[in-house]
């Protein structure tokens, strides 16, 4: 690491910060852009680095407010957000940020509107620099990324992995400790950590999937790509928000099932306002600035949060959204009725539930999804007698370690349910493809899985001093891989020409915790989407292959900062392009876990194939060559609509009262396949 900042020091500043008062379009190429907001995220507990003279010159001498037609909203926001700053009601800096704490957001936002309303790459670095020395550190960093997600200016610009920004949510503590004595003894150091709890605790078993970094990733980086806040006017509409909040979460629940029935574990529970939170959680993390994550024990019953909910008023949230779902509308603002008994229904209860901007009557329905998580992250201070800091459950980035976060989403999807199930099953129209048969569904290579050590850079969370030179310090922990593999498909199409089609993949397991086999009804809601995307299916015998990487549903390992950084300064140095464009999106599974563990014996799972008209189904044309960035089927398409027509998790996502008649369409495939765990693997 000590390579690297000399590295940033000597490498040479590309251009002059242009003239700020100037609102000319200056082009900026994509690696000054990626350097830009690489160096933006740099040490972001520190001052800016004077060797990065550019942002160091805005830190100190740019003023927001000089030319307010560099802004499309006429500089309300800056103005607002200097109006704060002035008045010294902005969160200090070295304090802990929650974006569920309604101040801390509000000044994220702030920022947030600031940034996406500069009208120019370099009035957007210049503020961002301006304001990261004057607001707090965890408020700086998302309002960037959210930003740089969301903003046309920031396109291609690919994002440094959260867990080397910001490692004290993602390490525990211990290693933290290590991390501080390495860079005081100047020791380098590789610090292995475990997960938390003890054998003693069943719960272990799947700690190495709610703690998997990549994993944690992925879900803030899904409420960064569809922020609960979000208004259209920032730039787009959202869309199927409420409908994606839905499945994510769904499929996060689903995949911790199966990492359950992997490990001989009964399927999770859901909880239960007025029964004990089964199981208690320590952290082991502590915050950079504010103490430690506190802990809950077992069995806690749920008291109410002082400032935050009363348990009797989540309660008759819950059963106003029930009572929606069993009437089949909802109640709008201005007391209209919105039907839901429809196929588009389950996007205004997604917006109900968690509760958006979009919900169509937060004051009636509430907040269930958002209160919850607050309210579940303070049961171990529910009256701030002891003053603590938030729990993991206030923090996207930290959620899903608590095993209760799966126990509230599940109590959640079964209100999802509830909703689906009183929607009439598929009729054969809804899901045949005439002339089209899906004759054997196959596996290149083995569905099998194994642990490996993963590294990453801890240089983020140790404090810096000028007299102390950086050491490499960096964490490793063992997460869930599985081999390469490709799906083959070997479909006739007999309609005598071409046919656009929709290919859906869905893992599907096929026994309980005891042995027991589940019908397709019962499975059905278990189901893991694989994989979703379109081909061309030419007249006669069609021999389709997909490979494991490709998955519409997850994303690759980002470069670790480090690399970015060496990359985007060599491509600025050199005036080369920078094509860092496989990694734009962070918003997927990895697609390490694209497959559940299964064990050392192998674990049976349908492979469930659906092939329907995608000339019914696309949105958006192309889709067969261009997927738009790969990661559609949980995160959908920026700005853009949902590719898909139907509804997520057609045609699995309705109840099936004959299983035969669903399996008697030629389009639809059944194959059972086998997961296995190697437990010897060698990843050196």
């Amino acid at each position: 690491m000590k390579a690297l900042v000399i590295f940033l020091l000597v490498v040479a500043t590309a251009s002059a910060w242009p003239n700020f008062a100037q609102n000319d379009e200056v082009f900026v190429p994509n690696a000054k852009k990626q350097q830009d907001v690489l160096r933006l995220l740099y040490k972001v507990n520190e001052p800016i680095r004077s060797a990065f003279k550019e942002l160091k010159n805005a830190a100190e001498n740019f003023n927001p407010a000089a030319d307010l037609s560099h802004y499309t909203d006429g500089g309300e926001a800056v103005k607002r957000l200097l109006h704060e700053i002035e008045d010294h009601r902005v969160l200090e800096k070295h304090h802990y940020f929650s974006l569920f704490n309604d101040r801390h957001r509000k000044e994220a936002i702030y920022l947030f509107k600031v940034l996406i309303n500069s009208d120019d790459w370099n009035t957007a670095v210049a503020n961002a620099a301006y304001f990261r020395e004057r607001l707090n550190e965890g408020v700086f960093v998302y309002a960037i990324y959210v930003t740089v997600i969301h903003a046309k200016l920031a396109d291609h610009i690919v994002l440094p992995p959260l867990y080397e920004i910001t490692p004290h949510l993602f390490t525990n503590s211990e290693v933290i400790n290590k991390a501080y004595s390495a860079k005081m003894t100047q020791t380098p150091g590789k610090f292995h950590m475990s997960f938390t709890g003890t054998q003693r605790n069943p719960e272990q078993r799947v700690a190495y999937f709610g703690e998997d970094i990549g994993l944690n990733v992925h879900h803030v980086t899904w409420h960064m790509d569809y922020p609960f806040w979000w208004k259209d006017k920032y730039g787009y509409h959202l869309d199927r928000k409420g409908e994606l909040f839905f499945w994510v979460h769904h499929q996060l629940t689903v995949r911790f099932d199966s990492e359950r029935l992997s490990n001989h574990l009964n399927l999770v529970d859901e909880l239960y306002w007025d029964r004990p939170i089964v199981e208690g959680f320590a952290p082991h993390t502590t915050y950079k600035y504010g103490g430690e994550f506190p802990s809950r024990p077992d069995n806690v019953r749920f008291s109410d949060v002082d400032g935050v909910a009363r348990i009797r008023d989540l309660i008759i949230t819950e059963s106003r959204i029930r009572d929606a779902i069993a009437h089949g509308y909802v109640t709008g603002h201005e007391g209209e009725r919105i039907d839901i008994r429809n196929e588009h229904g389950i996007d205004v209860l997604g917006d109900v539930i968690e509760s958006s901007k979009y919900s169509p009557n937060p004051e009636y329905y509430g907040q269930l999804h958002n209160l919850a998580h607050i309210v579940l992250g303070r049961q171990g201070d529910p009256h701030g007698k002891f003053n603590m800091p938030p729990g993991v459950m206030e923090h996207f980035e930290t959620a899903t370690r608590d095993p209760a976060f799966f126990r509230l989403h599940k109590y959640m999807d079964n209100i999802f349910k509830e909703h689906k199930d009183s929607l009439p099953p598929y009729t054969a129209q809804d899901v045949e493809f005439p002339g089209v048969a899906v004759n054997t569904v196959g596996v290149k290579g083995n569905l099998k899985t194994f642990f490996e050590d993963f590294e990453f850079d801890l240089t983020n969370a140790v404090d810096d001093a000028p007299e102390v030179d950086d050491v490499p310090i960096s964490a490793v922990v063992s997460r869930l891989n599985h081999e390469p593999f490709t799906l083959t498909f070997d479909v006739t199409n007999n309609n005598g020409g071409d046919l656009f089609a929709t290919f859906r993949v869905f893992l599907c397991p096929r026994h309980d915790a005891n042995g027991i086999l589940f019908t397709l009804n019962e499975g059905r809601w278990h189901c893991i989407e694989l994989d979703k995307f379109w081909r061309t299916l030419h007249a006669g015998d069609n021999h389709v292959e997909r490979k494991s990487s490709d998955a519409s549903t997850t994303v690759p390992d980002i470069p670790s900062f480090h690399t970015l950084i060496e990359k985007a300064d060599a491509a600025v140095a050199s005036g080369s392009d920078l094509d860092l464009s496989e990694y734009t999106r962070s918003c997927g599974i990895p697609n390490r876990l694209l497959l559940p563990k299964g064990n050392t014996e192998g674990l049976d799972f349908a492979l469930v194939v659906a092939v329907t008209d995608g000339s019914k189904d696309a949105a958006i044309d192309g889709l067969e060559k261009d997927e738009h960035g790969g990661t559609h089927a949980q995160c959908g398409i920026h700005g853009e609509v949902y590719p898909d027509k139907r509804p997520l998790g057609f045609p699995l996502d309705r109840q099936i009262p004959d299983e035969r008649v669903l399996l008697k369409f030629p389009n639809i495939h059944k194959e059972v396949v086998t997961v296995h765990f190697d437990d010897h693997h060698d990843d050196h």
